[in-house]
Protein backbone atom coordinates (compact mmCIF):
# COMPACT_ATOMS: atom_id res chain seq x y z
CA UNK A 1 0.00 0.00 0.00
CA UNK A 2 1.42 3.34 -0.63
CA UNK A 3 1.99 5.76 2.26
CA UNK A 4 0.16 9.02 2.83
CA UNK A 5 2.19 12.29 1.98
CA UNK A 6 1.54 15.44 3.53
CA UNK A 7 -0.71 17.74 1.43
CA UNK A 8 -2.11 20.86 2.74
CA UNK A 9 -3.55 19.48 6.33
CA UNK A 10 -2.42 21.62 9.16
CA UNK A 11 0.50 20.31 11.08
CA UNK A 12 1.98 18.37 8.40
CA UNK A 13 -0.93 15.41 8.93
CA UNK A 14 -1.48 13.19 6.06
CA UNK A 15 -5.09 14.19 3.99
CA UNK A 16 -4.36 11.37 1.35
CA UNK A 17 -2.52 8.64 -0.23
CA UNK A 18 -0.15 9.21 -3.25
CA UNK A 19 -2.58 7.26 -5.06
CA UNK A 20 -5.49 9.59 -3.85
CA UNK A 21 -3.02 12.63 -4.73
CA UNK A 22 -2.28 11.65 -8.30
CA UNK A 23 -5.72 10.41 -9.13
CA UNK A 24 -7.45 13.75 -7.44
CA UNK A 25 -4.36 15.69 -9.70
CA UNK A 26 -5.18 13.63 -12.94
CA UNK A 27 -8.84 14.88 -12.09
CA UNK A 28 -8.35 18.28 -11.57
CA UNK A 29 -6.74 18.67 -15.09
CA UNK A 30 -9.87 18.03 -16.82
CA UNK A 31 -11.63 20.08 -14.69
CA UNK A 32 -13.80 23.39 -16.39
CA UNK A 33 -13.97 26.47 -15.42
CA UNK A 34 -16.59 26.54 -13.34
CA UNK A 35 -14.34 24.64 -11.07
CA UNK A 36 -13.38 28.57 -10.04
CA UNK A 37 -16.88 29.42 -9.04
CA UNK A 38 -17.88 29.36 -5.12
CA UNK A 39 -19.63 25.71 -5.70
CA UNK A 40 -15.96 24.49 -6.48
CA UNK A 41 -14.58 25.99 -3.42
CA UNK A 42 -14.96 23.34 -0.58
CA UNK A 43 -12.72 20.98 -2.75
CA UNK A 44 -10.25 23.53 -3.23
CA UNK A 45 -10.36 24.61 0.90
CA UNK A 46 -9.88 20.77 1.30
CA UNK A 47 -6.66 20.80 -1.20
CA UNK A 48 -5.93 23.48 1.03
CA UNK A 49 -6.95 22.50 4.67
CA UNK A 50 -9.98 24.69 4.99
CA UNK A 51 -13.39 23.51 5.50
CA UNK A 52 -16.75 23.16 3.82
CA UNK A 53 -18.04 25.76 6.39
CA UNK A 54 -14.72 27.87 5.83
CA UNK A 55 -14.86 28.85 1.84
CA UNK A 56 -12.47 31.39 0.67
CA UNK A 57 -13.60 34.56 1.06
CA UNK A 58 -10.53 36.67 0.91
CA UNK A 59 -9.13 38.37 -1.86
CA UNK A 60 -5.59 37.81 -1.80
CA UNK A 61 -6.57 34.43 -0.20
CA UNK A 62 -8.77 33.45 -3.22
CA UNK A 63 -5.82 34.84 -5.27
CA UNK A 64 -3.87 32.73 -3.93
CA UNK A 65 -6.03 29.42 -4.43
CA UNK A 66 -6.45 30.15 -8.10
CA UNK A 67 -2.71 30.28 -8.63
CA UNK A 68 -2.78 26.72 -6.54
CA UNK A 69 -5.64 25.65 -9.00
CA UNK A 70 -3.44 26.52 -11.92
CA UNK A 71 -0.81 24.68 -10.75
CA UNK A 72 -2.57 21.89 -10.19
CA UNK A 73 -3.88 21.58 -13.50
CA UNK A 74 -0.76 22.18 -15.48
CA UNK A 75 1.00 19.47 -13.03
CA UNK A 76 -2.34 17.40 -13.73
CA UNK A 77 -2.44 18.03 -17.66
CA UNK A 78 1.60 16.41 -17.37
CA UNK A 79 0.78 13.69 -15.78
CA UNK A 80 -1.91 13.05 -17.88
CA UNK A 81 -0.16 13.21 -21.16
CA UNK A 82 3.11 11.22 -19.47
CA UNK A 83 0.10 8.36 -18.26
CA UNK A 84 -1.09 8.21 -21.84
CA UNK A 85 1.98 7.69 -23.43
CA UNK A 86 3.12 5.29 -21.04
CA UNK A 87 -0.06 3.46 -21.73
CA UNK A 88 0.32 3.56 -25.49
CA UNK A 89 4.02 2.20 -25.35
CA UNK A 90 3.11 -0.48 -22.76
CA UNK A 91 0.30 -1.46 -25.07
CA UNK A 92 2.17 -1.97 -28.02
CA UNK A 93 5.09 -3.90 -25.59
CA UNK A 94 2.23 -6.33 -24.59
CA UNK A 95 1.15 -7.59 -27.74
CA UNK A 96 4.72 -8.93 -28.15
CA UNK A 97 4.70 -9.82 -24.45
CA UNK A 98 1.47 -11.57 -24.25
CA UNK A 99 0.42 -15.03 -24.19
CA UNK A 100 -2.79 -16.58 -25.60
CA UNK A 101 -3.67 -18.59 -21.71
CA UNK A 102 -6.15 -21.30 -21.25
CA UNK A 103 -3.63 -24.09 -21.52
CA UNK A 104 -3.74 -27.76 -19.68
CA UNK A 105 -1.29 -28.43 -16.90
CA UNK A 106 0.34 -31.31 -18.73
CA UNK A 107 0.38 -28.96 -22.02
CA UNK A 108 3.47 -26.92 -21.01
CA UNK A 109 3.69 -23.39 -19.98
CA UNK A 110 3.44 -20.91 -22.67
CA UNK A 111 6.10 -18.48 -23.99
CA UNK A 112 5.41 -14.66 -25.90
CA UNK A 113 6.68 -13.41 -28.73
CA UNK A 114 8.93 -11.63 -26.73
CA UNK A 115 10.66 -14.59 -24.91
CA UNK A 116 10.82 -16.74 -28.20
CA UNK A 117 12.81 -14.31 -30.10
CA UNK A 118 15.30 -14.34 -26.71
CA UNK A 119 15.36 -18.13 -26.92
CA UNK A 120 16.28 -18.53 -30.88
CA UNK A 121 19.02 -16.05 -29.84
CA UNK A 122 20.56 -18.44 -27.62
CA UNK A 123 20.30 -21.56 -29.99
CA UNK A 124 17.93 -23.51 -28.00
CA UNK A 125 15.70 -25.85 -29.31
CA UNK A 126 12.74 -24.60 -30.99
CA UNK A 127 10.65 -27.41 -33.30
CA UNK A 128 7.69 -26.68 -35.66
CA UNK A 129 5.74 -30.03 -35.41
CA UNK A 130 3.24 -28.95 -38.31
CA UNK A 131 3.96 -31.43 -41.68
CA UNK A 132 6.63 -31.39 -43.38
CA UNK A 133 5.40 -29.52 -46.20
CA UNK A 134 3.73 -26.87 -44.09
CA UNK A 135 7.37 -26.41 -42.35
CA UNK A 136 9.14 -26.20 -46.23
CA UNK A 137 7.00 -23.30 -47.02
CA UNK A 138 7.39 -21.19 -44.48
CA UNK A 139 8.67 -21.54 -40.57
CA UNK A 140 10.29 -19.41 -38.08
CA UNK A 141 13.83 -18.78 -38.76
CA UNK A 142 16.03 -21.02 -36.76
CA UNK A 143 13.41 -23.67 -35.64
CA UNK A 144 13.89 -27.09 -36.87
CA UNK A 145 11.24 -28.56 -38.88
CA UNK A 146 10.05 -32.02 -36.87
CA UNK A 147 6.31 -33.00 -37.26
CA UNK A 148 5.03 -34.00 -33.93
CA UNK A 149 1.34 -35.32 -33.06
CA UNK A 150 -0.45 -33.86 -36.35
CA UNK A 151 -3.96 -35.14 -36.07
CA UNK A 152 -5.84 -36.17 -32.45
CA UNK A 153 -7.65 -38.71 -34.55
CA UNK A 154 -4.51 -40.16 -36.07
CA UNK A 155 -4.86 -39.45 -39.82
CA UNK A 156 -1.50 -38.45 -40.04
CA UNK A 157 0.41 -41.05 -37.35
CA UNK A 158 2.24 -40.01 -34.29
CA UNK A 159 5.79 -38.57 -35.91
CA UNK A 160 6.68 -38.04 -31.90
CA UNK A 161 9.60 -40.54 -32.63
CA UNK A 162 11.80 -38.11 -34.34
CA UNK A 163 12.31 -35.70 -31.82
CA UNK A 164 12.69 -38.66 -28.95
CA UNK A 165 15.47 -39.82 -30.88
CA UNK A 166 17.14 -36.37 -31.91
CA UNK A 167 16.87 -35.09 -28.32
CA UNK A 168 17.25 -38.29 -25.90
CA UNK A 169 18.16 -36.17 -23.02
CA UNK A 170 14.29 -35.70 -21.21
CA UNK A 171 16.10 -32.37 -19.76
CA UNK A 172 16.40 -30.68 -23.19
CA UNK A 173 14.68 -27.59 -23.16
CA UNK A 174 12.30 -27.25 -26.00
CA UNK A 175 10.16 -24.95 -27.50
CA UNK A 176 7.02 -25.81 -29.63
CA UNK A 177 5.07 -24.12 -32.42
CA UNK A 178 2.73 -25.00 -35.35
CA UNK A 179 -0.54 -22.66 -36.22
CA UNK A 180 -1.62 -20.17 -33.88
CA UNK A 181 -3.96 -20.15 -31.53
CA UNK A 182 -6.82 -22.59 -32.76
CA UNK A 183 -4.31 -25.40 -33.91
CA UNK A 184 -3.85 -28.44 -31.05
CA UNK A 185 -0.61 -29.70 -33.14
CA UNK A 186 1.72 -28.45 -29.81
CA UNK A 187 -0.47 -29.10 -27.36
CA UNK A 188 -0.98 -32.70 -27.92
CA UNK A 189 2.67 -32.93 -28.67
CA UNK A 190 3.77 -31.37 -25.39
CA UNK A 191 1.49 -33.88 -23.64
CA UNK A 192 2.68 -36.86 -25.09
CA UNK A 193 6.58 -35.54 -24.90
CA UNK A 194 5.40 -35.19 -20.83
CA UNK A 195 4.47 -39.01 -20.96
CA UNK A 196 7.80 -39.84 -21.83
CA UNK A 197 9.33 -38.24 -19.17
CA UNK A 198 10.72 -34.90 -20.95
CA UNK A 199 10.45 -31.89 -18.14
CA UNK A 200 11.06 -28.94 -19.73
CA UNK A 201 8.54 -28.52 -22.82
CA UNK A 202 7.27 -25.35 -23.67
CA UNK A 203 5.07 -24.09 -25.94
CA UNK A 204 5.17 -20.74 -28.57
CA UNK A 205 0.87 -20.81 -28.79
CA UNK A 206 0.89 -17.70 -30.42
CA UNK A 207 2.05 -19.55 -33.58
CA UNK A 208 3.43 -18.96 -37.25
CA UNK A 209 0.15 -16.58 -37.86
CA UNK A 210 0.86 -14.20 -34.89
CA UNK A 211 4.86 -14.29 -35.57
CA UNK A 212 3.94 -13.15 -38.65
CA UNK A 213 1.26 -10.48 -37.82
CA UNK A 214 4.09 -8.67 -35.79
CA UNK A 215 5.99 -8.14 -38.75
CA UNK A 216 8.37 -10.77 -38.12
CA UNK A 217 9.95 -12.94 -41.55
CA UNK A 218 9.81 -16.95 -42.25
CA UNK A 219 12.05 -19.04 -44.40
CA UNK A 220 10.79 -21.29 -46.91
CA UNK A 221 13.44 -24.00 -47.42
CA UNK A 222 13.94 -25.18 -51.41
CA UNK A 223 11.17 -28.13 -51.28
CA UNK A 224 8.57 -25.37 -50.14
CA UNK A 225 9.44 -22.93 -53.01
CA UNK A 226 9.15 -25.81 -55.71
CA UNK A 227 5.66 -26.31 -54.28
CA UNK A 228 5.16 -22.25 -54.95
CA UNK A 229 6.72 -22.33 -57.51
CA UNK A 230 4.98 -24.89 -59.29
CA UNK A 231 1.68 -24.28 -57.67
CA UNK A 232 1.16 -21.39 -56.59
CA UNK A 233 0.10 -19.07 -59.55
CA UNK A 234 -0.72 -16.00 -57.55
CA UNK A 235 2.66 -15.65 -55.94
CA UNK A 236 5.37 -13.10 -56.23
CA UNK A 237 8.88 -13.53 -56.44
CA UNK A 238 11.22 -11.22 -55.08
CA UNK A 239 14.83 -11.35 -56.58
CA UNK A 240 16.95 -8.72 -53.81
CA UNK A 241 20.14 -9.20 -56.29
CA UNK A 242 21.69 -6.06 -58.06
CA UNK A 243 19.99 -4.95 -61.11
CA UNK A 244 22.74 -6.47 -63.66
CA UNK A 245 22.68 -9.94 -61.96
CA UNK A 246 18.47 -9.47 -62.05
CA UNK A 247 18.71 -8.55 -65.86
CA UNK A 248 21.01 -11.64 -67.10
CA UNK A 249 19.22 -14.24 -64.95
CA UNK A 250 16.33 -14.84 -61.99
CA UNK A 251 13.14 -16.85 -61.96
CA UNK A 252 10.65 -16.29 -64.85
CA UNK A 253 8.20 -13.36 -63.70
CA UNK A 254 10.26 -12.15 -60.35
CA UNK A 255 10.50 -7.97 -59.78
CA UNK A 256 13.71 -6.47 -58.78
CA UNK A 257 13.85 -5.49 -54.80
CA UNK A 258 16.89 -4.06 -53.24
CA UNK A 259 17.93 -4.08 -49.90
CA UNK A 260 15.92 -0.44 -48.88
CA UNK A 261 13.29 -0.55 -51.88
CA UNK A 262 10.47 -2.52 -50.01
CA UNK A 263 8.79 1.10 -49.20
CA UNK A 264 8.85 2.77 -52.65
CA UNK A 265 8.43 -0.88 -54.10
CA UNK A 266 4.68 -1.03 -52.39
CA UNK A 267 4.03 2.32 -53.70
CA UNK A 268 5.35 1.51 -57.34
CA UNK A 269 3.37 -1.74 -58.36
CA UNK A 270 5.97 -4.18 -57.79
CA UNK A 271 4.91 -5.37 -54.68
CA UNK A 272 0.91 -5.99 -54.52
CA UNK A 273 -0.03 -3.16 -52.32
CA UNK A 274 -4.21 -3.69 -53.01
CA UNK A 275 -3.83 -7.59 -51.77
CA UNK A 276 -1.42 -7.79 -48.82
CA UNK A 277 -1.82 -11.40 -48.46
CA UNK A 278 -0.20 -11.72 -51.56
CA UNK A 279 2.37 -15.12 -50.70
CA UNK A 280 5.83 -13.49 -51.66
CA UNK A 281 9.09 -14.85 -51.78
CA UNK A 282 12.67 -13.06 -51.42
CA UNK A 283 15.13 -14.90 -52.67
CA UNK A 284 18.64 -13.73 -53.43
CA UNK A 285 22.68 -14.10 -54.29
CA UNK A 286 22.75 -14.88 -50.07
CA UNK A 287 20.30 -15.81 -47.20
CA UNK A 288 21.26 -12.84 -45.66
CA UNK A 289 20.52 -10.61 -48.69
CA UNK A 290 16.62 -12.21 -49.00
CA UNK A 291 16.46 -11.71 -45.75
CA UNK A 292 17.19 -8.21 -45.53
CA UNK A 293 14.61 -7.34 -48.47
CA UNK A 294 12.28 -9.87 -46.75
CA UNK A 295 12.21 -8.29 -43.11
CA UNK A 296 11.61 -4.91 -45.15
CA UNK A 297 8.76 -6.47 -46.75
CA UNK A 298 7.08 -8.15 -44.04
CA UNK A 299 7.20 -4.62 -42.30
CA UNK A 300 5.17 -3.27 -45.08
CA UNK A 301 2.62 -5.59 -43.83
CA UNK A 302 2.87 -8.27 -45.91
CA UNK A 303 2.18 -10.96 -43.38
CA UNK A 304 2.76 -13.59 -46.23
CA UNK A 305 5.86 -13.01 -47.51
CA UNK A 306 9.09 -14.83 -46.86
CA UNK A 307 13.00 -15.55 -47.90
CA UNK A 308 14.73 -18.39 -49.53
CA UNK A 309 16.83 -20.04 -47.15
CA UNK A 310 19.35 -20.57 -49.50
CA UNK A 311 21.46 -18.76 -52.87
CA UNK A 312 19.99 -17.98 -56.36
CA UNK A 313 22.97 -20.92 -57.26
CA UNK A 314 21.37 -23.46 -55.35
CA UNK A 315 18.28 -22.29 -57.74
CA UNK A 316 19.69 -22.69 -60.92
CA UNK A 317 21.39 -26.19 -59.59
CA UNK A 318 17.82 -27.56 -59.01
CA UNK A 319 16.78 -27.01 -62.75
CA UNK A 320 13.51 -25.97 -61.26
CA UNK A 321 12.99 -23.58 -64.40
Amino acid sequence: MLNPIPLGGRNGEALMTRREFIATVAATASWPIVARTQKAMPVIGFLNGASSQNPCVAKASCIMKEATMARIRLIGIVIATSAMLTISLASAQDIRSGILGGGKPNEGPEISTSELVEVLKSGAVVLDVRSVKECAIAHIPGSVCMPGVLRSDGTYGDHIEQILQTYPDRATPIVLYCNGPYCGKSKRTAQSLFEKGYTNVRRYQLGLPVWRALGQTVQTDLAGLVYILKDDRTAVFVDARAGEKFREDTIPGAVNIKPGEAKVANEDGRLPHTDKGTRIVVFGGSIEEARAVAIEVAQNAYWNSSYFGGAYDDLRRAKLW
